[in-house]
């Protein structure tokens, strides 16, 4: 008689699981033409600073997201709510860290605030709220999937190779640096979420979330260089103070 234990093959967890549905889409995030700038060493200071421009224009929404997602959790998803606090917490004043970056890197902070977002950039807001406000709320973790694995993967690398080519300030690099470290704690947080996550319906809008979230981040980043010259640059000869 077949021993039916000892041939039980393990099924793979959803968080692993997502990682092999979307790994085309996040192929398509890193073929990102500013992303290999960053790390052939060619990346210029007009393309950094426009990456932090667009950088605080989402990041800026976390926060009120994060909340939004909170408010509309269901009943039968209530302990999330502990950890979407916990983001909470983590995540607020993120903002603040990149205009200071943009500052320290020879930018004009308060342009940067002034500044609207690129269409990129903006649909890629709209579509965190909208699948908030409008579908499951549990789809904004595949969101935190796309970026916070991103983060974890690229940002301290990333802020090493621009710091090595432009010869910046450490201080221009508080976002990518802190950002990094934290997503690589909060990816095993989000990776006992998603394996807590049961129900087909749930699983489908964090997949269909993070397939279309690796779009959208990786348009946003195809759409920092058109516009990179225009950025919050101040005239030559003028230093990170002012002076």
């Amino acid at each position: 008689m077949m021993n039916h234990a000892s041939t039980r093959t393990a099924h793979p967890t959803f968080y692993a699981e997502l990682h092999g549905t979307t790994a085309a889409d996040r192929d398509f995030l890193l073929a990102a033409p500013i992303i290999g700038a960053t790390f052939a060493g060619t990346i210029s200071r007009a393309q950094y600073l426009a990456f932090l421009g667009q950088a605080w224009h989402h990041v800026r929404h976390t926060v009120p997201l994060l909340m939004a997602l909170g408010a509309r959790l269901p009943d039968h998803h209530a302990g999330l709510r502990n950890n979407v606090l916990h983001y909470l917490e983590e995540e607020t004043g993120h903002d603040d860290w990149i205009l200071n970056d943009i500052e320290a890197a020879g930018g004009d902070r308060h342009a940067a605030a002034r500044s609207a977002p690129n269409v990129e950039t903006e649909a890629m807001v709209a579509y965190a709220w909208d699948t908030i406000m409008r579908g499951n709320p549990i789809s904004f973790f595949g969101m935190v999937f796309v970026l916070e694995g991103s983060s974890a993967a690229l940002a301290l690398r990333g802020a090493d190779a621009i710091q090595k080519s432009l010869g910046l300030p450490d201080r221009a690099f508080s976002y990518l640096r802190s950002h990094g470290t934290l997503d690589q704690e909060h990816v095993q947080d989000l990776a006992g979420i998603l394996n807590g996550l049961t129900d087909p319906a749930d699983r489908a809008a964090v997949t269909r979330c993070a397939k279309a979230m690796y779009w959208l981040y990786g348009q946003m980043f195809r759409g920092i260089d058109r516009n990179a010259v225009q950025h919050h640059t101040r005239s030559p000869g003028e230093t990170a103070n002012g002076s």
